[in-house]
């Protein structure tokens, strides 16, 4: 029950006989959890140590649990403490620079986290393709970046009210035909991001992110013409040529080319 804290196996199973049966000594519980003695003893030691229980220091030392409620705040005020403090010693780490290289990612706290980190470092453009629940996730962040300025552009599945534009898709015939919930974001064309999560939304099927500015700027490509596509096939009424890789010009594609004469830039693409 309490292993997600940071308790072993035994000190969860302890904690749970306390509650259930009330206070006992350690010598009870070792026979209500089928444990050796001196095991639970250790568990509960470490249980006293974090909160978990209280001790009666009498002849016959008997031990009492914490409330739940009372545990799970004083876990949580313990956790916020150590994420502020680990966020403070972290920034003060350079971040290693672009390395080119494809990663996989495995669970879908971990693609929504990239996600949303990638989102959260946009500052010129962000093009995305999202299925319904991967939109609700990360609507906040993307209406963030839209605040910042960023300019946005993408693929839905069903009507959503956004401030940028969007081109809806239908999602009856997406959903026949696709083994799952799609996620792509394209950043700055600096880095990448595709997951195909199951239809649940709780496995990776599928999932991958790069820094790659080559290959983010060929993401970029590819998915700001079928935005446009889509958009023009629906009759929307805003143009998205501005979000053609060459138009946009963005980070991904300076680092690859360099700074652009706009003379030169404009005969080139004439």
């Amino acid at each position: 029950m309490i292993t997600a804290f940071g308790f072993t196996e035994t000190e969860s199973a302890v904690y749970c006989a306390l509650l259930r049966g009330g206070p006992a000594t350690g010598y009870r519980l070792a026979q209500a959890v089928g444990k050796a003695p001196a095991n639970v003893y250790q568990a509960l030691a470490v249980l006293a140590q974090r909160g978990a229980a209280s001790v009666d220091e009498s002849e016959a030392k008997t031990y009492r649990a914490t409330p739940p409620s009372e545990l799970l705040g004083a876990l949580k005020t313990a956790f916020d403490a150590a994420h502020r403090d680990a966020e403070a010693a972290l920034a003060t780490i350079r971040p290693h620079g672009v390395d080119d290289r494809i990663y996989h990612l495995k669970t879908p706290n971990q693609v929504y986290e990239r996600a949303e980190g990638m989102i959260a470092d946009a500052r010129e453009i962000l093009l995305f393709d999202l299925f319904p629940g991967p939109l609700a996730r990360l609507r906040a962040a993307l209406l963030d970046a839209h605040g910042r300025g960023v300019r946005l552009a993408g693929v839905v599945y069903s009507p959503t009210d956004v401030p940028f534009p969007v081109a809806v898709q239908s999602c009856s015939v997406v959903a026949e035909r696709w083994p799952g919930q799609q996620v792509s974001v394209v950043a700055d064309a600096r880095e990448h991001l595709l997951a195909l999560l199951s239809s649940d939304g709780l496995q990776v099927r599928h999932g991958v992110w790069s820094d790659s500015a080559y290959l983010a700027c060929l993401q970029h490509s590819g998915l700001g013409a079928e935005i446009r596509n889509l958009a023009a096939h629906l009759g929307a009424a805003e143009p998205l040529g501005d979000i053609a890789l060459l138009h946009a010009f963005p980070p991904g594609l300076r680092a690859l080319i360099g700074p652009r004469e706009d003379a030169d830039f404009e005969k080139g693409s004439s």
